[in-house]
Formats: structure tokens, sequence, C-alpha cells
């Protein structure tokens, strides 16, 4: 991934950003990469990045990942990272994108996609997405 220069830093919309993220999680083998559209539903947030790892070590991985690329890449910080202890579930605040990094077996628990069954799915090209 090439590093933006300052003039082209911050320029993402969250869009943009939510796409990223997910590109950056594929980077690190995240597996059932989702994207969904959720700014006329939900009041918090404009966008959810949904993906899972195969064991807690690759979910703390795929988090830092994101975290550093994003950080390099647009010169952002998450406004909080909860669950990176745990690596169970691992969320990221950045304000119109939050990204949930799952335990693949924690994933199948909480059920996201359901919850929000009624968000526009985004394609992101090359990206594994969910099966449909």
């Amino acid at each position: 991934m090439r590093k933006l220069s300052r003039g082209e830093r911050k320029r993402l919309n969250a869009g943009e950003l939510a796409k990223l993220c997910a590109q950056l999680a594929d980077e690190y083998k995240a597996e059932r990469i989702l994207v969904l559209n959720v700014s006329g539903i939900c009041t918090y947030t404009d966008f959810l990045v949904i993906c899972s790892g195969r064991s807690t070590r690759q979910v703390q991985g795929i988090a830092d990942h994101i975290e550093e690329m994003i950080k390099k890449s647009v010169g952002t910080v998450p406004l909080g990272i909860e669950g990176w202890r745990e690596g169970l579930w691992i969320l990221m605040d950045y304000e119109d994108v939050i990204v949930h990094i799952f335990y693949d077996p924690i994933r199948e628990v909480y059920d996201l996609e359901s919850l929000w069954a009624d968000a526009e799915m985004v394609h992101i090209e090359g990206v594994t997405a969910l099966a449909e």
C-alpha cells in the first residue's frame, strides 16, 4: 500500500475509510469481511466493518495492522479501542466508521449481520466478503 503525501492525508470520507479498513483487514488474512452502510439507520456511526480471525492472536494482529496503517497513510487514530487484551472481540472507533474484529466463534454468538440486516452492504473490490 502506498503512503499518502501530507496533502492527501485526512481527505478520506467515511466510506473510503471503511473500505480502507476492510482492505487492511484482508491484507492480514481476516475472514468474512463485511462493510455495512448504516448511515440511514444508525445514529452513532455511518459504516460498520465486520470481520473475523481464526485465533485471538490473529484478531489482535488485524487490529494492530489497521491502526498502524491508517495512522501512517491517513494520519488518523481511533477515538478508542476496546477488547484488545482478550482478543475475542475488538472494537475500533473511528467515529464515522466502527470496526468490529471477532474471534470467529464469538462472532457467531453476537451475529451483528442479523442485527443490521437492513443496512446496505458495500462491495469492496478484491476483498474476501461474507458469503451471501
